[in-house]
């Protein structure tokens, strides 16, 4: 079994492809060396190019981006992280669901119903969003378990789990590595018989050799 926390699955390159994130941006978030250490881990290869990014740097990966596109600072989500490793004794605090947002401001999910912003300890007045979270899923312990892709269109559910093709992409309900159907397409074949063959619906294929293209 994968161990989602030392088991090295993508390059950043690999990472920054499936992502959508810069790979000098990715690559800057793993070597960052600012107090508390960096937001987005890595290990180490066991190879020169080999892969360096376990599970949950991957999703620690996705939530920085998407902390960063709704106009948060780096300074204030590495504070939040920072408030969450001391409160839960976690290094992983954006592989968590302990980090949640109103849009404006970052705050600390301590229980269902109690929160307190990030800095201060006020409690929000206004509604959170968690909604940078609906692409995770999490395990019963509370870890990730699976990410879903949102370069894929929803006709082709594409998602990243440890458990299948050591963390490549595949296709969520068949569990077919999206690059077979990648390669397959590539090769020649048009995109009824790739389907026929993955047994995925026309859509489906299509929406991934899109992407791929």
């Amino acid at each position: 079994m994968v161990d989602k926390f030392a088991d090295p699955l993508l390059t950043a390159a690999e990472a920054s492809r499936h992502l959508g994130i810069p790979r000098t941006t990715l690559q800057s978030w793993l070597k960052d060396d600012a107090p508390g250490g960096p937001l987005v881990h890595e290990v180490p290869a066991r190879k020169r190019g080999y892969p360096t990014m376990p599970f949950v740097a991957v999703i620690e990966a996705f939530v920085l981006r998407s902390l960063r596109d709704l106009g948060l600072s780096k300074a204030v989500i590495r504070q939040a992280a920072l408030e969450v490793r001391d409160a839960f004794d976690t290094p992983y605090a954006l592989a968590s669901k302990r980090i949640v947002t109103d849009g404006v401001d970052l705050f600390i999910h301590h229980s269902p119903d109690e929160y307190t912003r990030v800095g201060d300890k006020q409690v929000p007045i206004r509604e959170v969003l968690e909604d940078y979270l609906r692409d995770i899923t999490f395990d019963q312990d509370g870890s990730p378990g699976r990410l879903r892709l949102r370069r894929y269109a929803d006709a082709a559910e594409v998602i990243i789990d440890p458990r299948f093709a050591w963390g490549a992409p595949v296709v969520a309900d068949q569990k077919v590595p999206v690059h077979a159907v990648v390669d397959l397409w590539r090769a020649g074949e048009p995109m009824t018989v790739v389907a026929e063959e993955f047994d995925l619906s026309p859509a489906t294929v299509e929406s991934i050799c899109r992407v791929a293209a």
